[in-house]
């Protein structure tokens, strides 16, 4: 007969237990202690955002920054790669189409950099990089010869404009063969453009969500080099940030005159580093100069 008391003691104790032990975690949970308040941590992913909506947020508090190529489909159009894969060192036509929801290719494209269509192709350890400006055919799908002399997944970047709105659509594209990947070069601001041709970055310390100046100064032999006007500006950047390639849009500060300085604006969503590719055209020839810039908190 006493056993009964004690037993309703006992389980008593343990819902005062359990009860306490809820109260404590419910006192975490409103004091912030979920995922939700690390978005901006040295933890978060790269690729963590919404990759249709093209948004990061950095840190509490910063506007969100643009970043695109993380999806093959954003508003309602979808990149369609015909030819996903390539023979290594041999000149090929890549063929692609944007189309609608319907499955129709759309031919209706803005002019933006004085073309309607940009195509990158990068290889997914950032090496291999090329812009090319593809022709759209009247079946609706663009092509462009390419040669990619190293085996491996490359990424395919379709960066367009359409009712005024920029958009950067992206797959894969497979090259036969056993792929050596590359590490990234450490950052330096100074790079090689062939020729005699070099190039000095002077980026600053440019943190995530902040927008940061990016000043290039092309010289040749040593000797300052006015750059000629290409794509409507002294130059042309792209970044790729390390790892997920998510694809940053820049604007050119220059007015696309002859110039010594080409100058560009980007705001990079996230901490880690990034992969700079500066196009600038001198003599007539278009050379390219690669960065890798590191970016803090």
């Amino acid at each position: 007969m006493h056993s009964i008391p004690r037993q309703l003691a006992t389980f008593a104790a343990v819902l005062a237990v359990l009860y306490a032990g809820g109260f404590i975690a419910g006192q975490f949970i409103e004091t912030g202690g979920h995922s939700g308040e690390d978005m901006g941590s040295p933890h978060s992913q790269p690729g963590s955002g919404d990759a249709h909506s093209g948004e990061h947020t950095t840190r509490a508090g910063a506007a969100p920054a643009v970043v695109r190529g993380l999806a093959v489909a954003e508003q309602g159009l979808r990149l369609v790669l015909e030819t996903p894969e390539l023979r290594r060192g041999r000149r090929s036509e890549l063929r692609f189409s944007v189309v609608a929801g319907d499955g129709r290719p759309v031919r209706t494209f803005d002019v933006a950099h004085e073309k309607r269509m940009h195509l990158i192709v990068v290889r997914r350890d950032a090496t291999g990089f090329q812009h090319l400006h593809p022709e759209l055919g009247e079946d609706g799908a663009w092509t462009a010869a390419v040669t990619l002399e190293e085996a491996g997944t490359y990424r395919v970047f379709a960066d367009f404009t359409r009712g005024g709105k920029p958009l950067t659509l992206a797959s894969d594209l497979r090259v036969d063969g056993d792929a050596r990947l590359e590490p990234l070069p450490a950052p330096r601001d100074v790079a090689a453009a062939g020729g005699g041709y070099e190039v000095r970055l002077d980026a600053g310390d440019p943190a995530a969500g902040r927008e940061a100046e990016l000043e290039f100064t092309v010289t040749r032999d040593g000797r300052p080099v006015e750059t000629e006007p290409y794509l409507g500006a002294g130059g042309h950047l792209v970044a790729l940030r390390e790892g997920d390639l998510a694809y940053l849009h820049v604007h050119p500060t220059g007015n696309g005159q002859d110039q010594t300085g080409v100058g560009f604006a980007a705001t990079f969503p996230t901490e880690g580093r990034y992969r700079l590719f500066l196009q600038f055209k001198h003599r007539g020839q278009v050379r390219t100069a690669a960065f890798t810039q590191a970016v803090s908190r």
